[in-house]
């Protein structure tokens, strides 16, 4: 599991671009699935979760095309990863 945080400058667009460009090539790189979550009290910051191996992301992030999507989908600054505090069971 990959998780980023991102500010976007539109939602509406981000969530645009995030379900057809950036889900196809995604998909071209590995990625079984992706949630969204916006921040209640900054509508601006996005959460995105994917069920993606590390690989995979790797190759995902090293493709020439990525830099055009992250402008199309209103990224102010390249999305931060999340660092995981645990892993449990339930």
């Amino acid at each position: 599991m990959i998780v980023t945080i991102a500010r976007v400058t539109d939602p509406d667009r981000f969530l645009e671009v995030f379900e057809t460009v950036g889900a196809e090539k995604r998909r071209e790189h590995g990625c079984r699935a992706a949630r969204v979550y916006f921040d209640p009290d900054d509508p601006h910051r996005a959460w995105s979760v994917f069920d993606w191996d590390a690989e995979d992301y790797e190759g995902f992030l090293a493709d020439p095309e990525i830099p055009a999507i992250a402008r199309e989908l209103g990224l102010q600054a390249p999305p931060v990863h999340a660092v995981a505090a645990a892993e449990l069971d339930a």
